[in-house]
């Protein structure tokens, strides 16, 4: 699986996020400024909820161009077994009933899943807690998290 494949993958779906962000952003920045929305009254409140639901979106779209800026200088190197698991590797999870799963480690903002040929690809940053729990391990080793009242367990198969 090629990472660097992997990273223009997310450099895509990042760049349309933010084409449909900024076109919701300007939609709900027409909305609060039109002449129609002008409140009558104090309970009358449509341009102002639109004036918040444009600041929201506005602040969607610096994300993900701060999420573009990380990805686009991104560099994966490749597995480095003395360091364990580091940004930018690509590790193949099993957990205990043998169901393997595909993780890429990259920077802030890229959360989401890709097809890479015929498999799923799931991206997480090491700020994630997956993430957080695999950094530093090596194959062979155990990766576990608690989500909600459940302890999740798996180990690490294969690491790129």
């Amino acid at each position: 699986m090629d990472k660097l494949l992997l990273q223009q993958q997310v450099l895509e779906r990042l760049a349309e996020d933010l084409l449909q962000v900024e076109q919701a952003a300007r939609a709900a920045h027409e909305a609060a400024t039109h002449e129609e929305n002008i409140a009558e009254n104090k309970y009358d409140t449509l341009g102002l909820e639109a004036a918040y639901l444009a600041t929201g979106q506005a602040r969607r779209a610096d994300a993900i161009r701060q999420a573009i800026a990380h990805w686009r200088q991104f560099y994966p190197r490749p597995y480095d077994a003395s360091k364990g698991i580091q940004l930018g590797a690509l590790v193949c999870l099993v957990d205990s009933d043998d169901k393997q799963q595909q993780i890429f480690l990259g920077p802030d903002g890229g959360s989401m899943k890709l097809l890479s040929g015929a498999e799923l690809v799931q991206v997480i940053s090491s700020e994630a807690p997956l993430g957080r729990a695999m950094l530093g391990k090596c194959e062979g080793d155990e990766v576990s998290i608690q989500v909600a009242p459940i302890r999740l367990q798996f180990e690490v198969l294969r690491v790129h």
